[in-house]
Parts: structure tokens; sequence; C-alpha cells
């Protein structure tokens, strides 16, 4: 699928806007859709607002979602309520070349992850600056428990990176589970699935930011030239 192409000048707001609709095309009528977290994924919710009529609900993977889905007048549904959902789309902080991702920046990681394992297809919707070689560039978020904050961040600095406790108004960040966030910085994640897999077995680590097991199948990137449509 192609889009008009706009023009180069166009904002980052604006490209945001362009995937957050060109993501309508992934949406089956009649069914619930898996509904991420972030300002791109804002612009798909705005747009899904457009053709609430033809779906049954979302199932959200956020406090901010949610709010933002309801305050359009579209249902929403626990992921414990629906068996399977035939897509979720959701941003990424970073994506490579074969769907894997970095997410966590809206500190929503762990729900997005739980509602992309019940989805058939992951649409990740993103602009060009997300699209990387090689994960790592961007800090990778990790959900921890907060009685394990110090000794994972002493196990990501054995491994040569330094990982820091996000803050909110000078406090730890309380996630909507209940839990804190660390961000790690000097990695290079040469095996995404491999680096998810040890890093979610860590004690107090609830969950990785890595998405390799949860790969995109397809990514909308927003372009100077459009919207290109990237399969893996």
């Amino acid at each position: 699928m192609s889009n008009p192409t706009p023009s180069a000048s166009l904002s980052q707001d604006e490209l945001k806007t362009l995937v957050g609709q060109a993501a309508l095309h992934y949406v089956v009528p009649g069914e619930v859709v898996g509904v991420g977290t972030g300002s791109t994924v804002n612009k798909f919710i705005d747009a899904l607002a457009t053709i609430k009529e033809q779906i049954k609900g979302a199932v959200s993977s956020s406090v901010a979602s949610t709010e933002r889905l309801k305050a359009h007048g579209i249902a929403v549904f626990e992921a414990s309520d629906v068996d399977s959902l035939s897509v979720y789309i959701d941003g990424a902080d970073e994506i490579d070349h074969q769907g894997y991702m970095v997410k966590g920046g809206g500190a929503a990681l762990t729900r997005e992850k739980i509602v992309a394992a019940q989805s058939k297809m992951f649409v990740c919707i993103a602009d060009e600056s997300k699209l990387v070689d090689t994960l790592g560039a961007y800090p990778l978020p990790v959900e921890v428990i907060p009685m394990a904050t110090a000794r994972v961040i002493r196990q990501f600095a054995a491994m040569g990176s330094v990982a820091t406790l996000r803050l909110k108004d000078g406090q730890p960040l309380v996630t909507d589970n209940g839990q804190h966030i660390v961000d790690v910085t000097g990695l290079t994640i040469q095996d995404p699935l491999s680096f998810e897999t040890v890093v979610s077995q860590w004690p107090g680590v609830v969950t990785v930011g890595v998405f390799a097991h949860q790969k995109a199948q397809v990514c909308l990137l927003g372009t100077a030239t459009g919207v290109k449509t990237l399969k893996f």
C-alpha cells in the first residue's frame, strides 16, 4: 500500500498522523483491536475513532491509551476477556530490519508485551528515525520489582553498560503495574532473541524492553516521501 506523497516539509507530528491513518488498513472490521501506547499511537487512536462503528472495541496497553479510547467512545476490553486479537498496533523506540524492537519509552512495556503476545499480527507505526541497523542506541527500558532495582543495575554494570533508575518529579517513576523502570545505555544488541531471553530470567525483572519474541510483522514508516511499508 502507498499513500499520496506528502511535502518533504512535513513535521514529525504530521508523519505520525500519516502512519496512524495508514494503520487503519490493518484493522479487521467487527473485531477487537489491540492498541499500544505513545504519541504515535495517539494519532492511530484518533484515526480509529473515525471507524469506531466498524469495530467491537479495543484492548489497551496502558491507562493513558484506555482514557483516550474511551474519550472517543470506543469500548475497551480487559486483555483477560479476549482470547486473541487479529492485530496489535503500537509504536517503537527502535526497530531493526528484522522487525525486532526496543520499546518502553512510555513506561508501558509490560502491558504492551502482554497484548502483543495475544495478537496474531504486530503492526509497528513509527517515523523513519526509529529504523536502525542494530538495537541499543536508544536507552533500553527494563521494568523491575523495586527491591531488585540495585541488583539489576549491578548486573548491567557487569555487562559494561549503565542502568539508571527512571525518575518522575524527582521520585522513582511508578508504572501502571506498581513497579520501577531502569533505562540502560551502552548496549549493542546483536542477538535480540537471546538478549531478551537472558535478561528476562534475571530475578526481579518483570519485562525487558526488547521485543524479539513478540516482533513486528509489518512496520509502517513515516518518511519524507510518504508512508513506507516494511514486512518481516
